[in-house]
């Protein structure tokens, strides 16, 4: 049985491919477009899927689309008359929705066969209930409490359930307007961070700050006695006049949802351009504390009402990998499962797994520990590209002697580009598509974020740790598959490792695994032998895009750019040959 799941018409759109309830692919629309969080219908990702199974759509049982404009109808319906006199927001809302409902036709479209063709039956799977399904049909627990949080979908913005063998129970969840995405979203908005999916960035600068306006933030935010929260809608404009979105073929964008209340409260808006004040930093910290306060009272109602010791998280909100290191220290949790693309994007995973337990009532699940599932090259047809572009390389005839060579590279300084196997899904770069960098390196992080990256100063690179060797450099020792949680490095590991550790003694580390990423876990292992250090930086392989895709996009990054070499499956290119 083959189900093809889909997050259409709305930021990080994606599809994937579920064989008999197992991942196949799956891979987001931005990474062949080109274009990030594309947002649209995501037709080349489904040409994808189809195409790497060897089948076509004719083969597929169900489509699912983790949306469903019927969920929560009389919701809605109240607050359309709210925003009664917004006739844009109302028309742009009816656009999206006719859209959602139309899959089989722009399906139809989009592969140039006849709509009579698709036997597919078209299932709308509620976002969060996607959301959920995501993290605890991929788990490895057999039991457990889900909760889901975002900015908005389907009139929710969490949710609550217990996911029990090949059933989700949902029992409880906060309901639109009431959103701590909206709330952080606001912030990043306000503190000059304007486009969709910046909020990451809000969480590097807070560390920079002191958490001093926690007091305003808790009567922006306030908890409630029943776990939830609800926001000071005063402070906002999304409840009465709707958010100006665009979710169509191209880069989705938001505008303004904070209102002049909120201008009143903490002054004038930092513009994009601004150099960063304490003033903005404090707030950062303050943001990000109070946010960590509701996420932490909502998982600890949660595991009170449930009395269960496993936790599995998605949204959004989910994708805080501050909060996520922090949950086994500050709830009674003690086994925690995100998966690779808690966002939404892993929507399309969701609601396909969603379909094929919760509805057709199938027991096969599988514990998800490879984000692994996209676009792949052989050596021969990255050599093709190569040729085509006149670039010079060397190949090698093993995966020991281009270690080897690497490695040495890596010892030696070189900033790498490494391009290998299938192209992670989700948010991070895992070691297929990374750039890689001594972790001893004192200047590492300027230089990459200038001359590679081209972004903020103080935004953190990431640790990738063979998994060993996790209690001996972190002050927590858990697996961390997805780069999904940010630890404490040890107060005496810190001076060996300044281009990994952030400067609040933290590191968003990724545990390599020798049985799920074999040939970056012998890169990481040639490494140590050569320097004493199991970690090596880990950055997405980009420059302000989408992470590359395709050996060309490779290539071309490596000339715009300034690393040392990159290293394409075994055929390696570096600078000097470039230069000479």
């Amino acid at each position: 049985m083959y189900i093809l799941g889909i997050n259409a018409y709305h930021g990080d759109s994606s599809a994937c491919l579920i064989k008999d309830g197992k991942i196949i692919n799956a891979i987001e629309e931005e990474r062949i477009r080109r274009i990030k969080h594309w947002a649209g219908f995501p037709s080349e990702a489904i040409k994808f899927c189809l195409e790497d199974a060897g089948i076509s759509i004719k083969d597929i049982d169900f489509i699912t689309i983790g949306r469903n404009p019927s969920a929560h109808l009389g919701k809605k319906l109240i607050s359309s008359v709210r925003k009664v006199f917004n006739y844009k927001f109302i028309k742009d809302r009816l656009d999206n929705i006719k859209k959602v409902t139309s899959i089989k036709s722009e399906l139809a479209s989009a592969l140039n066969v006849d709509e009579s063709k698709i036997r597919a039956e078209i299932k709308h799977i509620e976002h969060h209930r996607s959301h959920l399904a995501s993290a605890f049909f991929s788990s490895p627990f057999e039991e457990a409490a889900i909760i889901s949080i975002d900015g908005f979908g389907d009139f929710s913005s969490a949710m609550f359930a217990v996911g029990k063998g090949n059933k989700i129970e949902v029992f409880d969840s906060v309901t639109y307007p009431h959103s701590l995405g909206i709330f952080y979203t606001a912030f990043t908005q306000f503190l000059g961070f304007p486009w969709y999916g910046d909020e990451y960035k809000v969480m590097g600068l807070a560390p920079y700050g002191e958490p001093k306006y926690v007091d305003r933030m808790e009567k922006i935010v306030r908890l409630l006695d029943n776990g939830k929260f609800e926001l000071d809608e005063s402070y906002f404009i999304h409840s009465t006049a709707g958010v100006a979105m665009t979710w169509n073929n191209g880069s989705p964008f938001i505008d303004r949802i904070y209102s002049d209340k909120l201008v009143k409260e903490f002054g004038k808006p930092r513009s994009k351009d601004e150099p960063f004040e304490q003033y903005h930093k404090d707030l950062a910290a303050s943001v990000q504390y109070h946010c960590e306060n509701v996420i932490f009272h909502m998982m600890n109602h949660l595991q009170k009402k449930t009395g269960l010791k496993n936790i599995c998280i998605a949204g959004g909100v989910a994708q805080n990998s501050v909060a996520n290191g922090k949950i086994k220290l500050m709830t009674d949790f003690e086994n925690v499962y995100i998966p690779s693309a808690g966002y939404d994007a892993g929507t399309a995973v969701g609601s396909a797994l969603w379909m094929y337990h919760n509805i057709l009532g199938k027991d096969n699940r599988e514990f998800i520990k490879s984000a692994y599932f996209g676009a792949q090259f052989t050596d021969d047809e990255i050599e093709t590209v190569l040729k085509s572009n006149n670039v010079t390389y060397e190949r090698f005839k093993s995966d020991e002697q281009t270690i080897a060579e690497t490695a040495e590279m890596l010892a030696n300084g070189f900033v790498i580009g490494w391009f290998q196997g299938r192209t992670e899904f989700g948010p991070r770069a895992l070691g297929n598509r990374s750039v890689l960098v001594h972790p001893g390196r004192k200047d590492a992080k300027d230089l990459i974020n200038s001359k590679i990256k081209r972004r903020e100063s103080f935004r953190p690179f990431a640790p990738s740790i063979l998994r060993e060797y996790v209690p001996e450099y972190f002050e927590q020792d858990d697996d961390v598959f997805f780069m999904e949680k940010v630890f404490k490095i040890r107060p005496e590991k810190r001076e060996g490792l300044p281009a990994v550790t952030h400067v609040d003694g933290t590191g968003r580390l990724q545990t390599v695994h020798k049985d799920i990423s074999p040939k970056y876990y012998n890169l990481i292992d040639k490494f140590r032998e050569k320097t004493g250090l199991p970690i090596l930086l880990n950055t997405s392989f980009n420059e302000n895009e989408p992470i590359v895709n395709h050996p060309k996009e490779a290539v071309d990054c490596f000339l715009r750019t300034e690393m040392d070499a990159i290293v394409l499956g075994n055929c390696i290119v570096k600078r000097s040959f470039i230069q000479d």
